[in-house]
Formats: C-alpha cells, structure tokens, sequence
C-alpha cells in the first residue's frame, strides 16, 4: 500500500532513535500508511536498526516502509522497497537489486528527468520542493504547483509531492494531480504530530474523492490496483 501521505521519519547522527520511532508511531496512529525512512550521517548499524525497527512498526499496522538513499539498508531490514535521489545509486541498478515487485521512488524535479526514472523502473516520482522548507538545506528553488503538474502531465505513475506542504498546500497539490504528498515538518514539529498526521491524510483523500487525481496514479510494482 502506497499511500498518499508519506511521513519522512529523518534521523540526523546523535539523535535519539527512540524520538524518530515516536513520531513514527504518531503519523500511524494518524492514519499515514507510507513512512519513508532517512538517516543522515549514521554508522551503519544505528542505520539498519532504525529501519529495522520502523519496518516493524509499519508491518504491525499495515503500513508500508521505504528506505531513504540506501537500496542496501532496505534490502537487510526486509523493507518494502526504497526511494533513490538523483545523486543515489541510478534507479536502473537499484530495481535490479530491489527486484521487480519491491516499491522504488525517484526524486525528480523535471519531467524529463521524471520519464527516464520511470523508464528505468521508478514505481512512484517524488517531486519538489514544491514550495520553500527548512526541512532539507542546499535544495533548487521551488518549482511550485505548476511545476509539479508538468511532472504528472509526463508520467504514468504516482506522483508525490514533496517540500513545504501543509495541509492547505497538500490538497491543492492533490487537486493539481499529485497522487499523494511526503511531509516531515508538517507532523514532526506539531505539537500533536498524531492530530496533524490524522489532518493531512483527510485532506489528501478529501481532494483525491473530488475526482482531481492524475488517471496514471494507478499501479506500483507489488500493488494491486486500488489497493494504493
């Protein structure tokens, strides 16, 4: 089960794992059925145990896990596919690693870009920012909704948004065709990150009922459709 709202569950080098599973836990609660897993500037193993654990949380409740960057630390924590950015390993060599029923995003911000991920194997594109964020430093300039719609417009996959989404932003996003939304800040800083979880994902099914969802936003490998 994909999802249409993806929680970043970003852990930084001397972190307290225990908060990211907190939180992780929090954005289930909410109702987020798609948590990505980024660790930055770990050791390996504090890496691969925290992915392992929040593989765990998610399998209990029925979500599905990613892996942020590592398609190696994925595959040891038996998690259900992994996102790669364009600076990762090439989306070509990661699907061959991941196999071909295993969830594999793809960062984009350019259609063309966005197609040759797909090409590749890419089961989802995630696109942005889309708007300004703190959440991530060095990043382009946003490409905005417009920006975004050009993504879908050439892709036949699900496409999530991602960069300075609120809850407002979320479902004009979906309007626009996004399948779906990534946030971080947007739960990990609220002061009920389960109440704002719980938020986003009714946004985000609020504009995807109004029939506004990009037609492509159909099947991921390992998914069956309308399962998504």
């Amino acid at each position: 089960m994909l999802g249409r709202v993806h929680f970043i569950a970003d852990h930084l080098g001397g972190g307290a794992p225990a908060a990211v599973l907190d939180l992780v836990s929090a954005a289930i609660a909410g109702g987020v059925r798609c948590v990505q897993v980024r660790s930055k500037d770990c050791p390996d193993g504090e890496r691969y145990e925290l992915a392992a654990a929040v593989v765990a949380l998610c399998h209990e409740a029925g979500a599905t896990c990613l892996v942020n960057d590592r398609v190696d630390i994925a595959l040891a924590a038996a998690a259900d596919g992994a996102h790669v950015g364009e600076e990762d390993m090439p989306v070509a060599q990661a699907r061959r690693l991941l196999g071909p029923l295993a969830v594999l995003g793809a960062s984009s911000r350019d259609a063309q870009v966005a197609a040759r991920a797909v090409a590749a194997g890419a089961s989802y594109v995630g696109v942005g920012p889309c708007y300004p964020t703190a959440s991530k430093v060095g990043l382009p300039a946003p490409i905005g909704v417009e920006g975004m719609a050009a993504v879908v417009a050439a892709v036949d996959v699900p496409v999530i948004a991602i960069g300075g989404i609120d809850v407002h932003r979320a479902a004009e996003l979906v309007a626009a065709g996004a399948y779906g939304v990534a946030v971080i800040a947007a739960i990990a800083a609220a002061r009920d990150p389960a109440a704002a979880a719980r938020a986003l994902v009714e946004a985000v099914e609020a504009a995807a009922t109004d029939g506004r969802t990009h037609d492509g936003a159909g099947m991921v490998p390992g998914v069956e459709r309308g399962r998504l």
